[in-house]
């Protein structure tokens, strides 16, 4: 073999023995970076998006076409963990924490009704370089994604909406007693600082498990300290949440009905019929009032925040929403 010949082999061979040390380890590290999103792994992927609304807590996972992930009250984008350990090979999941819940810093001043929300939103995929996103939603985050839809058409590819606030039942009778409460100042003390301290209240019968979960495991002890451990952590904080319950008080649906009967927005409703805070008529307004309703799928016995627990339902409906294997 001539010399130039056996130097170009060797370093071919050399050149193939690193590429091959390099991919073996991209790919451990892309393994660890798609590993299951427990309290930790979630809390190291947290950034931060600087708007005037305040600095907007999310946590990114994946790439391509973004998914928009707007969760419940009292809980933060944590609630969505399970579905973006599922989806993140099909979209750019983005999960953020509302105005006023979770590690979202609200700026001085600023409005956290939901007609906030939904432009604090739009300021967020401005600032993230998003122009139109797939929609998952649940709880007073289904209210925001309807009033979202309604303003911005353009921007939502489908929506996917859990059991939630409609123009026939918001505020559900079951937010009554927390409106009044935020109303006088006390909702958090009476009802989240118990449930942090004592956990186990938490899942019972009168605390938010009992309420909202059908298994009696959840919300787990991690969850419940990611959900509530911000809102109690100063009397801003508590009087953040508040404001977020008062502004649930006046419906803010009532008005858009025309605009999501004329959507044509792909929108697939699933509806937990186990639970207690949001009537099952609400699922059927839904279907009937949508332009482009993609029907209801019923899961019986689950309650408001199955897609918690239930984070399979979530990622089999999406992928089927959005047309991916």
């Amino acid at each position: 073999m001539h010399r130039r010949a056996f130097i170009q082999l060797t370093a071919g061979v050399l050149a193939g023995s690193l590429f091959a040390r390099y991919a073996a380890a991209a790919g451990k590290a892309v393994a660890a970076a798609t590993g299951p999103l427990d309290a930790a792994a979630y809390r190291a992927r947290r950034r931060f998006a600087p708007t005037r609304f305040g600095r907007i807590a999310y946590v990114e996972r994946g790439a391509g076409d973004a998914a928009l992930f707007l969760h419940g009250f009292p809980l933060n984008g944590f609630q969505w963990r399970g579905a973006l350990d599922r989806l993140s090979a099909h979209r750019r999941c983005i999960a953020p924490d509302f105005m006023a819940l979770g590690h979202t810093e609200v700026a001085d001043g600023q409005s956290v009704a939901p007609d906030a929300q939904v432009a604090m939103l739009a300021t967020l995929l401005d600032t993230l370089a998003i122009r139109s996103v797939d929609l998952v939603a649940s709880d007073s985050g289904g209210a925001v994604a309807q009033l979202f839809v309604a303003r911005h058409p353009g921007r939502v590819r489908s929506l996917l909406l859990a059991n939630c606030d409609t123009a026939i039942d918001s505020p559900p009778p079951a937010m009554r007693p927390v409106i009044a409460l935020s109303h006088a100042g006390t909702f958090v003390d009476r009802w989240l600082v118990p449930w942090l301290a004592d956990k186990a209240l938490a899942r019972s019968r009168e605390g938010i498990g009992g309420m909202c979960y059908a298994d009696p495991a959840h919300p787990t002890d991690e969850a419940i300290e990611q959900y509530f451990a911000p809102l109690v952590a100063s009397p801003r904080r508590k009087a953040l949440v508040h404001a977020y319950a008062i502004g649930l008080e006046r419906n803010p649906l009532v008005a858009i009905e025309p605009a999501l009967k004329r959507s044509t927005v792909p929108t697939r409703i699933v509806w937990g019929m186990g639970d207690t805070i949001f009537s099952p008529e609400n699922a059927d307004y839904l279907d009937r009032t949508f332009g482009n309703s993609r029907g209801v799928r019923r899961l019986e016995g689950s309650k408001l925040f199955w897609p918690e627990e239930r984070p399979g339902v979530i990622a089999e409906e999406a992928r089927r929403l959005w047309g991916v294997a």
